[in-house]
């Protein structure tokens, strides 16, 4: 595949153009519905969406199933008022909202009207049933006489239903203070019908570099109006509002949307208040909590304190299965490389475990997808003998990595891709039957996402790039630049193209196909094109 930049990708709808007219389009639009009388909205004064309009964060959908998707979005006037609160009163405020097969809303389906609470944001999660499979619908809100922009959705396939074609992309780490979210203006314009987030939608600690992206609040945060303040400071920005208004996202959380690097009820952190694990568990559920009032998640997902039930399914026709993974909240701690070994380790826990091993056992569609967070093939750090793993992926879990691996082989799961993000950089791996020997059978596949903005523009080549590329030949490229991963997949093959922009420290980098990797059905590995 060419390396040549263009502006955007090409697909059969600009997405941005239909989509973020705002308000002031809407005004222009009439309603009515197939299933009865609605409001017509269009016909009632409309005042213009402003920077304070309450719907400032935008509007998302996610977790789609064959009947219906959830949508969401949040009053925020004032979306980083010092108190968390957005601006907002402190009772509840009715939300209207539409849907319809159509974006200017002449083919309404659905209608009906939430509460946004004071206890959760003025969020405002509405979990739809009731439409046709593999379709697309489009929707908005209303509460304070204003119209959100209007956000595109697609439900899943039926369960077992013929697919032909499913298009996604991955994404991950995207440090809002690092760089522009480029990557985003140009995934907004893609032909997708899904984008899994793989972790770190926010970074909890202080900001660090030079952008003039804010700096609000100023430091590690620990508060719940903190953590309100840094989502809605992420949410605000517009390609980021684009891409969720576009496609419907599937979630997972890593470490920074609470804190880096934790593990369970462990916080990495050696300074008082976070070492005592009852302090811990109190910010881990602050942090939830405005995590799921930043989403696009079920009521399944409203987190209960410092526990959340993130790990799901997400079926797509007889295509493609998609598990989506929690690798922090049930891990066991970090430890050095001579103890990773200790098959008493655990990254997933015995009931996610036990889950997924069943799952993947069962009926499955032809392709079987583990979307998570953290590096799961063996990569060996430094030439030699010696070894250098790394404490936080799979290899400090070693053997329920190797037990996750040998089980998919002997259920004859179909076509295991495994999603991985965190590390800022692109990596395609043959997930051995045994990784240190390059001989062994080639089980499954490891696609890595790089960032979308975390660590700057990012370069062509590292010096330690040809270390890992001998010490783990299952590995079989490297990339450093910032964007995202799509994904084309069909009955016989996989095609995933690294989508990279130039650069994230100013506006408007045009993006090109880094690489282009197909994976064939029943062939586990993937060959470059």
């Amino acid at each position: 595949m060419s390396d040549s930049a263009s502006s955007s990708s090409p697909g059969p709808v600009s997405r941005r153009r239909v989509l973020l007219g705002g308000a002031a389009g809407a005004a222009a639009l009439g309603a009515s519905s197939a299933l009865g009388s609605v409001p017509v909205w269009a016909n009632e004064p409309i005042r213009s969406q402003s920077p304070r309009a309450p719907f400032s964060l935008g509007v998302a959908s996610g977790d789609p199933l064959p009947d219906g998707v959830v949508l969401w979005t949040r009053l925020a006037p004032d979306p980083l008022a010092e108190d968390g609160r957005g601006g907002m009163p402190d009772r509840p405020v009715p939300v209207e909202w539409q849907v319809a097969e159509d974006e200017r809303f002449r083919r309404v389906v659905a209608t009906g009207s939430a509460l946004a609470r004071p206890e959760e944001a003025h969020s405002v999660h509405v979990e739809l049933a009731g439409l046709r499979p593999g379709a697309d619908y489009f929707y908005r809100f209303r509460a304070n006489g204003e119209l959100s922009p209007v956000g595109r959705t697609k439900t899943a396939p039926a369960v077992g239903a013929r697919t032909d074609r499913f298009a996604f992309a991955f994404a991950s780490c995207q440090n809002y203070p690092s760089g522009y979210y480029n990557a985003y203006a140009h995934m907004a314009e893609e032909d997708l019908d899904l984008v899994a987030f793989l972790g770190d939608y926010i970074y909890e600690g202080p900001y660090q570099g030079e952008l003039g992206r804010g700096h609000v609040p100023d430091g590690e945060i620990r508060s719940l109006a903190d953590y309100r303040m840094r989502h809605a400071q992420y949410k605000s920005d517009t390609d980021l509002q684009s891409a969720h208004a576009a496609f419907p996202w599937a979630v997972v959380f890593d470490d920074h949307e609470v804190e880096n690097n934790w593990a369970d009820e462990v916080s990495q952190e050696d300074n008082e208040p976070d070492s005592d694990p009852a302090v811990f568990l109190q910010r881990r559920a602050r942090a939830f909590q405005a995590y799921y009032e930043h989403m696009p998640l079920r009521r399944a997902q409203r987190p209960n304190g410092p526990d959340v039930q993130l790990h799901r399914r997400l079926t797509f026709g007889d295509l493609m299965d998609f598990y989506l993974l929690d690798t922090r909240q049930y891990r066991s701690d970090q430890v050095g490389d001579a103890h990773h070994a200790d098959p008493d380790r655990t990254i997933l826990g015995d009931e996610q475990k036990s889950w997924l091993r069943q799952a993947v056992a069962g009926q499955t569609a032809r392709w079987n997808v583990l979307a998570q967070q953290v590096f799961f093939s063996q990569r060996d750090f430094v030439a030699g003998s010696e070894t250098n793993f790394s404490n936080d992926a799979w290899d400090g879990y070693r053997v329920e990595r190797n037990e996750v691996r040998d089980h998919l082989a002997a259920a004859g799961t179909s076509n295991p891709v495994v999603l991985t993000g965190d590390v800022h950089k692109s990596y395609v791996c043959d997930i051995k039957a045994d990784f240190n020997d390059p001989s062994s059978a080639t089980v499954g596949t490891e696609l890595v996402g790089t960032s979308i903005s975390s660590g700057g523009d990012g370069k062509d080549h590292h010096p330690d790039d040809q270390v890992q590329l001998d010490e783990n030949p299952h590995i079989k490229f490297i990339n450093h630049k910032r964007g995202y991963v799509r994904n084309v997949v069909t009955p016989t093959e996989w095609t995933t193209d690294f989508r990279t922009v130039d650069y994230v420290t100013r506006r408007g980098a045009p993006i090109r196909n880094r690489a282009t990797f197909v994976i064939e059905s029943g062939k586990p590995g993937a060959q470059q094109a």
